[in-house]
């Protein structure tokens, strides 16, 4: 019997021709590109003319002579680079207390929430943080008078007692009103910002990095080790770049817990020593007219001129690491 013949292959239709016409989408891809452009370009223009606003009322500060300057009261006979330079040191000095405390604290809070703790545990700390960094500054300033500086005062006392032989603990004198309370209090400040940033980047660390190293027989802490702080080490530094912004620009914080001075040195627990731009311009604002204005706009200028320096230099070192960015 002749076997059966095989059944013809369908005959395939031929394909529609595409149509000519409008790509879809294409008006909406047009509108998206030219909102972004434009916020971009509009960022870039209230930046400079923030600095150009500073600039031109800093002018006639910055040209002044000693002579016009003596006629300001809070300038005692200093020239503006005399007046700035110690407000200068004590805001930089305040912000790098504050970092020093807060980028372990906040490295540590992150990879507990991103890698240790139970999950509903670890999304309550999550919002928590996140509710902490709303919470407005004069707040931080009354909690630093009214709880912390008596708390601390007995440990301000004891380094001076028995570490005072060097200067940074030298010569304590209550209330803890020094640059040392002010550099806790905004380390409080910069935490909760300082710890959701790092706590997105670890989060962000690729499943198969983590899965690896503990397949190769590390523990918990050699993967953290291993894969989460390499890849979130740009990360963290931008983090600590975001809150040092934040405490560089600090006012009424500083201003309740610090009682001000002009010096430059690094007597961290004596009081009357130091002062930073942000709160000495708050403080002296109110009252001052014609050429104090001017030197007061000019010290904003140099804070400017300061935190934008900072954010390039953050830019600058997490350009070198960019094979560790998470963006990457």
């Amino acid at each position: 019997m002749a076997p059966a013949a095989a059944p013809p292959h369908p005959t395939p239709s031929p394909t529609p021709a595409l149509r000519a016409g409008r790509t879809p989408g294409k008006l909406g891809n047009r509108l998206f590109a030219g909102i972004s452009t434009g916020a971009g370009v509009v960022i870039l223009v209230i930046l400079a003319a923030v600095a150009i606003f500073l600039f031109v009322r800093a002018w006639p500060a910055l040209v002044a002579s000693r002579d016009e300057l003596a006629e300001v009261g809070f300038m005692q006979g200093r020239n503006l680079w005399e007046y700035v330079a110690p407000l200068l040191f004590g805001t930089v000095l305040s912000s790098v207390i504050a970092l020093v405390v807060a980028v372990p604290l906040s490295v540590g809070i992150a990879l507990f929430i991103s890698h240790y703790a139970p999950r509903r545990l670890a999304q309550g700390l999550g919002y928590l943080v996140d509710l902490l960094a709303a919470i407005p500054s004069v707040i931080f300033g009354l909690w630093g008078i009214q709880w912390l500086q008596p708390v601390i005062d007995p440990l301000f006392a004891w380094l001076s007692e028995h570490l005072g032989w060097i200067p940074l603990f030298a010569d304590y004198q209550a209330p803890a009103r020094n640059i040392l309370t002010a550099g806790l209090v905004l380390a409080v400040m910069i935490l909760p910002i300082i710890t959701a940033t790092i706590r997105e980047v670890f989060l962000q660390t690729p499943r198969l990095h983590e899965e690896a190293s503990l397949a190769l027989g590390a523990t918990r802490w050699e993967m953290v080790r291993q894969a989460v702080l390499p890849f979130g080490r740009s990360g963290i530094i931008s983090a600590a770049m975001l809150g040092m912004g934040r405490a560089l620009g600090e006012t009424m914080a500083v201003l309740m817990v610090l009682s001000p001075g002009f010096l430059i040195n690094f007597n961290l627990l004596q009081p009357g020593q130091h002062q930073s731009i942000a709160a000495n311009i708050a403080s002296q604002f109110p009252e001052a007219s014609g050429t104090g204005v001017d030197v007061l706009i000019a010290t904003g200028l140099i804070l400017f001129v300061l935190t934008f320096g900072v954010n390039l230099l953050a830019r600058w070192v997490i350009a070198r690491r960019a094979e560790f960015s998470g963006a990457n």
